[in-house]
């Protein structure tokens, strides 16, 4: 070998096989002295795809599959390099491999609360968080628009970015989705997909990204509007049930009530037994009925009213026991005052 002479390092096998968790895109080690030489083996494996670089502009696409490198699956680089014969010498060239594989458990939450408008309860501040996990599904658009001539691209460079798109965009989907506060408690699983389409619409796929899931794992809310929401749940789970529950707090309400002495405890009883309402319905007419009792009561056998005093009915002409009193109780002669209620007579 003449002095002076670069002794070449030719390249017969091409692959990738780093297992590093998180890495997206690796850079097939070359430096100075390294060629790729006709015939050289590339294996490109499952979850794997191989972009062959020249002078900074894409070349040629592997999917996965072994390949022996010469002409015929190398048509871009092939003319890029003017072999019209075909090529025998070596030739250096960048080769990238990229990862296709789901990348799971991405975070994503957001760092202040923001603003909603909700149907149910005006405009409201709230807080989100929850995971998605993503795959490369356009490789070349993907060098294109963000790896570019890194060496190594890893989940950590573009976490960052895709967090920011979500929850700056997360406001206008719940916009969007016309749900309120509730509709997002109680149907997180619809919501996720409807933001899984539109994230991936509007800004995975532009960069050559699948986004696979979307979770909102949990929706935090003022303090207030949490308690209306439990207090609209309370209600729901009710259900068909809620006619018996009110017709159970109505009899207890009468059982207390009774047990209360007074005529305000009698008065409040029959208000619940004439429709909730104290002095309204059949509660008001037993208060009529009361107050319209004849002042001599009323005779022990017909029951015709009686005169103050009264000794015979004038109805049936019954002697009665004595002096009514107004409230019906009969009266042993010459009682000063009612057995029954304690009245003067």
């Amino acid at each position: 070998m003449p002095i002076g002479a670069i002794r070449r390092q030719l390249l017969k096998v091409i692959e990738w096989t780093d297992t590093r968790s998180g890495l997206i895109s690796y850079k097939f080690p070359m430096d100075d002295r390294a060629e790729i030489m006709n015939g050289s083996s590339l294996t490109v494996r499952e979850g794997q795809v191989a972009i062959f670089c020249k002078d900074g502009r894409i070349a040629d696409v592997f999917a996965p599959g072994r390949y022996r490198l010469e002409t015929k699956n190398l048509p871009v680089l092939t003319t890029l390099m003017n072999w019209n014969k075909g090529f025998n010498s070596p030739f250096r060239c960048d080769v990238y491999f990229i990862n296709t594989t789901q990348f799971t458990g991405q975070k994503w939450g957001t760092s202040n609360p923001f603003t909603m408008r909700c149907k149910d309860f005006g405009v409201i501040r709230i807080r989100g968080f929850g995971s998605y996990a993503f795959n490369v599904q356009d490789a070349k658009l993907l060098m294109i628009e963000m790896l570019g001539s890194k060496p190594n691209f890893t989940t950590a460079d573009i976490q960052e970015h895709l967090r920011s798109i979500i929850t700056s965009n997360i406001t206008d989907i719940i916009a969007d989705s016309k749900y309120s506060a509730i509709d997002l408690s109680s149907k997180l699983s619809q919501f996720n997909e409807i933001a899984r389409t539109a994230l991936q619409n509007k800004f995975f796929a532009p960069i050559g990204l699948n986004l696979r899931t979307f979770v909102v794992e949990n929706i935090s809310f003022p303090e207030n509007v949490e308690k209306a929401i439990d207090q609209r749940s309370g209600v729901g789970i009710m259900g068909d049930v809620m006619g018996d529950h009110v017709a159970m707090q109505q009899a207890a309400a009468m059982r207390d009530m009774a047990n209360n002495q007074g005529t305000m405890g009698m008065m409040g009883m029959m208000g619940v037994m004439g429709g909730g309402a104290p002095m309204g319905g059949g509660g008001f007419a037993a208060m009529q009925q009361a107050q319209n009792r004849p002042q001599g009561g009323f005779c022990s056998k017909c029951g015709g009213p009686l005169k103050p005093g009264a000794k015979f009915c004038s109805g049936c002409g019954t002697k009665q026991g004595g002096a009514g009193c107004s409230c019906g109780a009969p009266s042993k002669p010459g009682a000063k005052f009612c057995a029954g209620c304690g009245t003067k007579l």
